[in-house]
């Protein structure tokens, strides 16, 4: 039996976030704001904590720093009973500011800090990869290196592109290592099924999840010419803030993928833990549970 269920590498930090009127500002010396508060938050954050909230065995493990934000970060998972794992970087943490507008869109400014020879030694990640069913990498320069370690390893491994262009060489790598590849529509447009087709026929993937917000999203299956497209779970909820949707799609997608589900449910109960990530306020305050999950996915698909 191993040890976990999910590990996750990377892509923990602090959110900013700067609720504005619009999210093209004004050419201003000053715009007044509601309050600015910091959130324990980015991708890899979010995935664990939403996996650790559905019930997973989850082990994150991190580079942060000393500083306040890293304290912070330690003793928010503390607070969660999310294990976790550090080494120290001088340079600090993670950072980003992201502006929030009135209908819950966002701009972040990401501060990623961290030096470009950065490398995690294998004496500290070996123990917790071999160990686990599965793995989610977040794409810094860093993790790509536990590729070859995952294999060796025998354990499966998933990834988020974010925005992706489809060009960007650092992502390619990622993409064509993965298991499970995850990404956004954002900046793909018309180009979303070919890059999706792409990622198949060159890389590894069994899957490739393109994520298009209110949109829903789009799969496409090794062994499939068809891209499906599953649309945003309709929830009875305000939508306030989007930051964290895309990690809560992807910690209930490998939920239920690990459990066995099959792909189409791992779509909707990802769509469903979306959709309730935009209706809570900052990037990763409050994460659907598995019995909440459940009951939302049994109502969609008894109608």
């Amino acid at each position: 039996m191993s040890t976990y269920d999910i590990l996750v590498v990377g892509g923990a930090g602090i959110d900013t976030i700067v609720r504005v009127p619009d999210l093209q500002l004004p050419v201003a010396d000053s715009v007044h704001v509601p309050p600015i508060l910091d959130y324990v938050a980015h991708t890899g954050n979010g995935v664990a904590l939403g996996c650790h909230a559905l019930g997973l065995r989850c082990k994150f493990i991190d580079f942060i720093g000393t500083d306040a934000q890293g304290a912070a970060i330690v003793q928010r998972y503390k607070e969660a009973k999310l294990d976790f794992s550090h080494i120290v970087e001088p340079s600090g943490t993670r950072r980003s500011v992201n502006l929030v507008d009135p209908q819950g869109r966002r701009m972040s400014l990401y501060d990623g800090r961290h030096p470009a020879d950065l490398r995690m030694p294998a004496a500290f990640y070996l123990p917790y990869l071999g160990p686990a069913r599965h793995a989610h990498f977040s794409i810094m320069e860093w993790v790509a290196d536990l590729f070859d370690d995952a294999r060796v390893c025998g354990t499966t491994v998933s990834t988020d592109l974010h925005d992706w262009d489809g060009v960007n060489p650092h992502h390619r790598t990622f993409a064509l290592r993965a298991d499970l590849v995850f990404l956004s529509t954002a900046a793909l447009g018309a180009r979303t099924e070919s890059v999706m087709r792409a990622i198949v026929l060159a890389g590894r993937a069994q899957a490739v999840i393109a994520m298009a917000g209110a949109d829903g999203a789009y799969l496409l299956e090794r062994g499939s010419d068809e891209v499906r497209h599953f649309p945003c779970a309709q929830l009875d909820l305000p939508v306030v803030d989007t930051n964290g949707a895309g990690d809560s799609f992807v910690a209930a997608f490998l939920q239920a993928w690990l459990d066995g589900a099959g792909m189409d449910a791992a779509m909707r109960r990802g769509a469903i833990a979306g959709a309730f990530a935009c209706a809570q306020h900052g990037t990763h305050e409050r994460f659907i549970g598995l019995a909440e999950l459940h009951d939302l996915y049994q109502d969609r698909t008894s109608l």
